[in-house]
């Protein structure tokens, strides 16, 4: 039986970074997301966020992919969301792109308390600020719409 031990931290945004994640929303979005990921088997260790965007710590498995965990909780939660959470007033879209990295053992409880901090962290800092920081620190590009990407391998967030 193989052993797989790796830990995807991931974070995405609402579409246009509308803030429609109130206190509330998040609470009941969170729940929904942890439920929906033990019923696909995945494991989700933390999830958390603020008014524009999630975090999401995910240890994969044997046959799971990046791309595909990021599609069935996206996917399932807007869907969820918009359809049976009986928040009529607001529809949730989430942007087509999202920021995947690996997390070491060693640096494990420093992104469980990072995810668990959102709320703190964001009173000072935007998705925007957070984000930049994320692309500096891990070496990739971030891209406004309508940009043109320098190269092929560039990622996108």
């Amino acid at each position: 039986m193989p052993y797989v031990d790796v830990m995807i931290h991931y974070v995405w945004s609402t579409k246009n970074r509308q803030p429609i994640l109130t206190d509330e929303i998040r609470q009941s979005l969170f729940a929904h997301i942890k439920e929906n990921a033990k019923r696909k088997n995945i494991y989700l260790d933390k999830v958390n966020g603020w008014t524009d965007h999630v975090h999401c710590l995910v240890s994969l498995r044997t046959g799971q992919t990046i791309d595909k965990i990021a599609q069935m909780i996206k996917g399932e939660s807007s869907y969820w969301f918009n359809h049976f959470s009986g928040f009529e007033d607001t529809a949730l879209d989430w942007q087509d792109e999202y920021f995947a990295v690996s997390v070491s053992k060693s640096m494990l409880e420093k992104i469980q308390r990072y995810i668990d901090n959102q709320e703190n962290h964001h009173k000072s800092k935007t998705y925007e600020d957070e984000m930049t920081e994320f692309s500096k620190k891990y070496g990739f590009e971030l891209y406004k719409k309508g940009e043109k990407k320098s190269d092929d391998k560039a990622r996108k967030t």
